[in-house]
């Protein structure tokens, strides 16, 4: 008995595996430094955990409405009205089990087999495998590091075909960091209605944004930009509630609904608890996200200096999010102390795990091979710690 094509042809999260041989050195009692977790290192703020505990106590721990509690809901539409402009009703919200699930969602009630969807590159690891096993075929709008990884309508337009139903939008950007400006979504917005796309914005990390950035969701730039754009976020990274597996989409009704019956036969209803301190969080004080985006701020200037003073290595400055993702492809050709050849970002990734002790993400899964990614959700002291492991051990190359 063999698997699904469908199964054995699945690309697992490469950021998930590279966290799980972290957290199996640690166990071990090996010094592991992980660049590699896409998690806030905060404690989900303590008046979201006592709503949850409440909500234990309270005893409203059955089943609850497939798409999401009517008060989560609300605080969804709250949150967009407040941080983003837009108007939305119950009906055009849905409440899953987190971002990830969010999305696969989406992609499973917009796509047939055949159909194309446009993936700014360098993307998030799980875009591509999402849209296959919908039956989609990705299409990668391959940005320059020279441009700051930005994507525009002069990117996209060479790729469009009559297959095309899809263009995918993740600002701020993981793994670059590029948070994309009101011109460059205006050209997209104009290129979906010229072309009659669909939009799917993920904007996960749209409340950790630096240097003066103000984000901007391009369903609030018009009707038709709103009638066709399917908005998807999280509550994971700007409330450090990653474990609590809440996310939601907003959009047209009939897709809501769509995904609504999908999700009924996958998963029911997100779990109750952690839909009740979601619904906290939302419309709760923000001064803990703003808060972690400061800290967040001073990490970013941290790791970003030292990786510049690295050679043979180049880094930008990241506008949103916490990954930086520094260009190593100037230490290629090089050898390592036992004769081992750096040829890739994926043989250079090991030698920093071998040597150094510090887990980062290889950028091939991302899409670009001369890259790698590192997370700056971690500690001031493990930045610096990690950056002086790098730093020796770059020196080391021969």
């Amino acid at each position: 008995m063999r698997s699904s094509q469908r199964a054995t042809n699945l690309h697992p999260s490469a950021t998930l595996a590279i966290s799980a041989t972290a957290r199996r050195m640690r166990a071990e009692g090996i010094d592991v430094i992980n660049f590699g977790s896409g998690e806030p290192d905060f404690d989900t703020p303590d008046h979201i955990k006592d709503v949850a505990i409440q909500a234990i106590r309270d005893g409203f721990t059955r089943y609850t409405a497939t798409g999401g509690i009517d008060e989560l809901k609300d605080a969804v539409a709250l949150k967009l009205k407040r941080d983003n402009g837009l108007a939305y009703t119950r009906r055009q919200i849905l409440v899953s089990c987190g971002g990830k699930h969010s999305l696969y969602n989406v992609f499973q009630a917009l796509l047939d087999p055949g159909d194309e969807v446009i993936i700014p590159a360098p993307y998030w690891v799980s875009f591509p495998e999402m849209v296959k096993l919908s039956g989609g075929t990705p299409v990668f709008a391959h940005t320059a590091e020279e441009r700051d990884f930005r994507i525009d309508r002069r990117l996209v337009e060479p790729l469009l075909t009559p297959r095309t139903k899809v263009l995918v939008l993740n600002t701020p950007c993981n793994p670059t960091g590029a948070a994309l400006t009101r011109t460059e979504l205006a050209g997209l917005a104009a290129l979906a209605r010229e072309r009659d796309l669909w939009i799917v914005s993920d904007e996960t990390y749209e409340a950790l944004v630096y240097n003066g950035h103000q984000h901007l969701s391009i369903a609030a730039l018009g009707e038709d930009a709103y009638a066709r754009t399917l908005v998807v976020s999280s509550l994971s990274k700007a409330y450090a509630m990653t474990g609590w597996r809440i996310g939601y989409a907003a959009g047209a009704a009939d897709v809501i609904q769509a995904m609504e019956g999908l999700q009924s036969q996958m998963t029911s209803n997100p779990t109750s608890i952690a839909q009740r301190a979601a619904a906290a969080a939302l419309a709760g004080p923000q001064d803990s996200t703003r808060q972690m985006r400061l800290e967040f701020d001073c990490r970013r200037h941290a790791i970003v200096g030292r990786l510049k003073t690295m050679p043979g290595i180049r880094c930008l400055d990241p506008q949103g999010a916490f990954y930086v993702f520094p260009n190593v492809s100037g230490l290629y050709g090089r050898r390592t102390a036992s004769g081992t050849r750096v040829a890739s970002s994926s043989t250079f990734a090991s030698f920093l795990l071998e040597t150094a002790r510090i887990a980062v993400v290889p950028g091939i899964e991302f899409g670009s091979d001369a890259h790698i990614r590192l997370s700056y959700a971690c500690s001031m002291e493990s930045i610096e710690q990690g950056m002086d492991r790098m730093a020796a051990a770059v020196a080391a190359l021969q």
